[in-house]
C-alpha cells in the first residue's frame, strides 16, 4: 500500500526555494513537506552546469532516502541543469522544476498594448548559468515576436540575499545600480527563486513595472502531479515542515525565518 503521508521534497541551493515552499504550503497545508537548502554549495547560479547537475542529483538522492514523495526543483539554475536527466533517471517520480515566469508576463504586456500593434518590454532577472543555458534560450525565443525581452544577468545577488538579511544597504545599492537603466521596462520576471525576497526593493527602483515570479505557479503543478499521481495526503491532518541544509543547523532555521517574512 502506498503512503500518501509520504513528504513532497523541495530542495534549492540556499534560502531562495523557500519562496516556493511558502506557495505550496498555502496551496496543500496537509502536505508533509522537506526543505533541503544547499547552503554549503550556494549560490547554484554561478557553477558551471556540469556541477550544479552533480550537487542536484547528489541532494535527490538524499531526499529519495527519506522516503519522497515527489520532488520540487525549486531553483531555476538547477532545473534548467539537471531536471530533464532527473526525470531520465527516476521516471515514476513527480518532478516538477520551475522556469521564470515570461508567459504571464508576456500575456500581460498584450492587454497593456492590445490593439496598438506595439510590443511591451520585458526585463527577466536571473542567474548568469540560467541565462546561459540552452532551456532559457528556447524559452525567450517562443515569445521573442510577442515582446521584447531583455535577460539580465545578475551576479551575486542570490549570495546577497543568503546572508539573511534581504534588506540590507548593500543589497538596495546593488538593485538601484542594477536597474536604473531599465526605468521603461512593462514588466519584470525574477528568474531565481532567491528574488522573490527582494520584491519591494525592485518595485522601489521600477515602480511602474508588474512583477512576475514562479512560484505559485510551480507549487501549482506540483500539486496537480501528486494529484494525478494519487499520492494526495488526504488525511486531514496538519502537514510537517521539515528543514534540512547541508551547512549548518542554524541555516536551517534562518530557512524558517524566511518563510514567515512578510515579502
Amino acid at each position: 500500500m502506498i503512503d500518501n503521508e509520504r513528504p513532497i521534497a523541495v530542495f534549492d541551493s540556499g534560502i531562495g526555494g523557500v519562496s516556493v515552499l511558502r506557495e505550496l504550503v498555502a496551496l496543500a497545508p496537509n502536505e508533509n513537506v522537506i526543505y533541503y537548502g544547499d547552503s554549503a554549495n550556494a549560490p547554484y547560479g554561478e557553477k558551471s552546469p556540469e556541477l550544479v547537475r552533480e550537487l542536484s542529483f547528489a541532494v535527490v538522492e538524499r531526499l529519495l532516502k527519506m522516503d519522497a514523495k515527489a520532488l520540487v526543483v525549486a531553483c531555476n539554475t538547477a532545473t534548467g541543469a539537471a531536471v530533464r536527466k532527473l526525470r531520465e533517471k527516476y521516471p515514476l517520480l513527480p518532478i516538477v522544476g520551475i522556469e521564470p515566469a515570461i508567459k504571464p508576463a508576456v500575456l500581460f504586456g498584450e492587454q497593456l498594448y492590445k490593439g496598438t500593434g506595439r510590443l511591451s518590454k520585458i526585463l527577466v532577472m536571473a542567474t548568469p548559468v540560467t541565462i546561459s543555458q540552452d532551456k532559457f534560450h528556447l524559452l525567450t525565443e517562443e515569445y521573442e515576436q510577442r515582446a521584447e525581452i531583455i535577460p539580465l544577468p545578475c551576479p551575486h545577488l542570490a549570495e546577497l540575499i543568503e546572508k539573511g538579511d534581504p534588506n540590507s544597504a548593500e543589497i538596495k545599492v546593488y538593485l538601484r545600480e542594477l536597474l536604473s537603466p531599465y526605468g521603461d521596462v512593462d514588466a519584470v520576471v525574477l528568474g531565481c527563486t532567491h528574488y522573490p525576497f527582494v520584491k519591494r526593493h525592485i518595485e522601489a527602483t521600477l515602480p511602474s513595472s508588474k512583477i512576475f515570479d514562479g512560484g505559485f505557479g510551480t507549487a501549482r503543478e506540483a500539486l496537480r502531479r501528486i494529484k494525478n499521481a494519487e499520492l494526495e495526503n488526504i488525511s486531514g491532518k496538519n502537514g510537517k515542515i521539515t528543514f534540512l541544509s547541508s551547512k549548518a543547523e542554524e541555516t536551517s532555521e534562518l530557512y524558517r525565518r524566511f518563510l514567515e517574512m512578510n515579502i
